[in-house]
């Protein structure tokens, strides 16, 4: 599960746009990709862009839900072979950034996991918890996890086996952010804050401000939704968050969590509680929050570093089950709790 970061000094709204009074700055806020949405954009035209931003959501999920059954990517899973999809441009877009995150990753990040998500009762299959585990489903779940021998060839995107099946679920929040983002840019809006599940995309600066000051959730399994556990501010990056500590489920005292090790094929197990990533596109951003959780705290710590344009915040527990944190150098100085 993202964790919800709470917009500190936004005034969410719903419905159509809405501006404080005198006051600039607009306001839209609704439902989407099984979470809501809210956005925030400066425009002296008083221009309602509601009906559009509504209108490429539908377009987006209409190609990436796993939850609608007519969708890109829920053909391509149904599909023996595989489909064509050069004229599926937002599948297409989150089909090359997930390859290009898993090989940054180290396969960390797998689209593919989609048959074990399904398994341990994640996935659009039927929730439920796993009271028994079959180790030998698991491994033969797992041989249908090939993301990297997935071949895209003259706009036709192949299986490798029947049985392969993809998941967006990872970045398609983030790249939806970035999408709708750069549609407010197209229509000359330079100040504005996206943001779709608590992945976020900011540009400019809110109303009275330098920048966006943006809360990070207490990554404690009982805190609210508004406690917070650091506050930082950002201009012109994106972030994106997520944790393990929401999304669970306990069998006779084992706690199972969404995140899935791609090297395993089991649900992580791990001291980092969260990881919030910040990068100029939301969808990367989004990916790579997925893969820290993945990965663990200490390959997370060695692989960020070498990434270009990639920061973190990392939140995790240490032996004593004390709350400790580590950051890279440039988001230490966003950080202002």
């Amino acid at each position: 599960m993202k964790n919800l970061i709470y917009l500190s000094l936004i005034l969410l709204l719903s419905c159509q746009a809405k501006a404080p009074q005198n006051s600039d700055y607009l306001e839209l806020s609704g439902q989407t990709m099984g979470s809501s949405y809210s956005i925030s954009y400066q425009d002296s035209l008083g221009r309602n862009f509601g009906p559009a931003i509504d209108s490429l959501l539908v377009a987006i999920n209409a190609e990436v839900s796993t939850y609608i059954p007519s969708s890109t990517i829920s053909q391509w899973n149904q599909s023996e072979k595989g489909i064509k999809i050069d004229d599926r441009p937002h599948f297409l877009r989150n089909y090359l950034l997930a390859k290009q995150v898993f090989q940054e990753s180290e396969a960390w990040l797998d689209p593919s996991l989609m048959p074990l998500v399904n398994y341990w009762g994640f996935g659009y299959a039927q929730k439920r918890p796993v009271l028994a585990v079959d180790s030998q489903k698991v491994d033969s779940l797992r041989a249908l996890c090939a993301f990297g021998q997935l071949e895209l060839d003259k706009g036709y995107l192949y299986k490798t086996k029947a049985g392969n099946e993809l998941d967006f679920s990872a970045l398609a929040k983030g790249d939806a952010v970035d999408e709708l983002g750069r549609y407010l840019a197209s229509q000359g809006v330079r100040n504005y804050m996206v943001e779709i599940g608590g992945e976020l995309r900011l540009r400019g600066h809110q109303e009275g401000a330098q920048g966006w000051y943006i809360g990070i959730n207490l990554p404690k399994t009982e805190a609210g939704l508004k406690e917070i556990q650091n506050i930082v501010e950002i201009k012109d990056y994106s972030l994106a968050t997520s944790g393990n500590y929401r999304n669970f489920y306990e069998v006779e005292g084992q706690k199972y969590a969404h995140t899935i090790n791609p090297k395993t094929g089991y649900p992580e197990k791990s001291q980092l509680l969260s990881a919030s990533i910040f990068a100029p596109n939301c969808g990367r951003a989004d990916a790579w929050a997925t893969a820290c959780m993945a990965m663990g705290l200490q390959r997370a710590q060695q692989l960020l570093p070498q990434q270009k344009e990639l920061e973190a915040h990392l939140i995790y527990v240490d032996s004593l089950g004390q709350l400790q944190s580590w950051s890279t150098p440039k988001a230490k100085t966003w950080i202002k709790k």
